[in-house]
């Protein structure tokens, strides 16, 4: 299976590459600087895998082992909002197994540990903490030898892949977020009340409404444009983003070549206000993968056990979407990072 895949998307001499990189994957942390937070990274190494447990998850890794040398290439993960690097594993291995290192900051303010600040506050400094990544991961003496830092890769899901849409030269604001939960609060009401609150169907529904636009005016009047480039990010890829605050004339023409995955029955981020509005407006982006019974939380994998209340509304995979595609589409990404930043 992974042979045609990659002969599919790749080509054969990229999927020598690939097959080349097989081994084991290794787990390790890189202390934040200044403020960050860590910086968890999956490389190949050749040591022995052995259970590595963390929180409800069990994965097969070697822990701070020896790197060994891969495919050269680095990918960033930016993970959602109040996430952590368990729930994108299956996808680090994945990109591992292609030769790559890939390596996830935690981001301050909204991650598992401390989800204090998420939406656009958050927003603003993510991409910065993608950098400082790029340049703990590279700089570090275990990495460094086996890598170069001219072309890395960023992979980003839901609040992440709005953090990845700005490497692909996307702009949003502040004001702008604000102007689309006007128009389209009935709509797209968890894109802009995310899980502070979620409509019912009842009388109290219009009061929420209400509250969310006034929170929104009170706090989101900002007009500037935000952006963010770094040379060294040449391969883009976002996965659900939230995307309704951009300027979509911004991506009529991405710097780097841009890849969406799509869930056709994203209920937190409807994706023709997001995933698919990108689509619309970026006539050379690559849609990587189209999961049309697929959730929000689709790209979370492994997905979290028990989730309930508003969060599981979101993130519960819905009736009839079968999680055994979920390898395919990682092989997918990772061809995709294969194909765009290997010679």
């Amino acid at each position: 299976m992974r042979s045609r895949v990659c002969a599919r998307y790749c080509g054969l001499a990229l999927c020598l590459l690939v097959a080349l990189a097989q081994g084991a994957t290794g787990l390790t942390q890189i202390a934040g600087r200044d403020g960050d937070g860590p910086t968890t990274v999956f490389y190949p190494s050749d040591g022995v895998a052995a259970p590595v447990k963390r929180g409800p998850f069990t994965m097969q890794l070697v822990e701070n082992g020896a790197p060994a040398r891969g495919n050269g290439r680095l990918v960033i993960l930016s993970h959602g909002s109040g996430g952590n690097p368990w729930v994108h594993s299956d996808l680090a291995i994945a990109l591992v197994e292609a030769g790559f290192v890939a390596a996830m900051p935690e981001h301050r303010g909204d991650n598992y540990r401390d989800p204090s600040k998420p939406g656009p506050e958050s927003w603003k400094r993510r991409p910065g903490e993608v950098s400082r990544a790029i340049d703990a991961v590279t700089r570090d003496t275990r990495f460094a030898p086996n890598l170069s830092a001219e072309k890395v890769g960023v992979y980003g899901m839901s609040a992440g892949g709005h953090t990845a849409l700005l490497f692909a030269g996307g702009r949003w604001s502040p004001m702008n977020f604000r102007q689309h939960c006007e128009r389209h609060i009935d709509e797209d009401f968890p894109a802009c009340a995310g899980l502070a609150t979620s409509l019912t169907g009842g009388w109290w529904d219009a009061f929420k409404k209400r509250s969310v636009l006034w929170v929104l005016a009170w706090r989101f009047s900002d007009p500037a444009w935000q952006t963010h480039s770094d040379a060294r990010v040449k391969a883009v890829v976002a996965a659900v983003p939230y995307a309704a605050d951009f300027d979509m004339a911004s991506f009529a023409a991405p710097p780097v070549p841009l890849g969406i995955v799509n869930a056709g029955r994203d209920t937190w981020l409807l994706p023709r206000y997001h995933a698919e509005a990108v689509l619309r407006a970026c006539k050379s982006c690559t849609l990587v993968a189209d999961l049309p019974t697929a959730g929000h939380g689709a790209l979370l994998s492994p997905l979290p056990p028990g989730l309930t209340g508003i969060v599981g509304a979101l993130l519960n995979d819905p009736p009839g979407f079968d999680r055994k595609v979920l390898p395919d589409v990682d092989r997918k990404i990772a061809a995709f990072f294969v194909k765009t930043l290997l010679p």
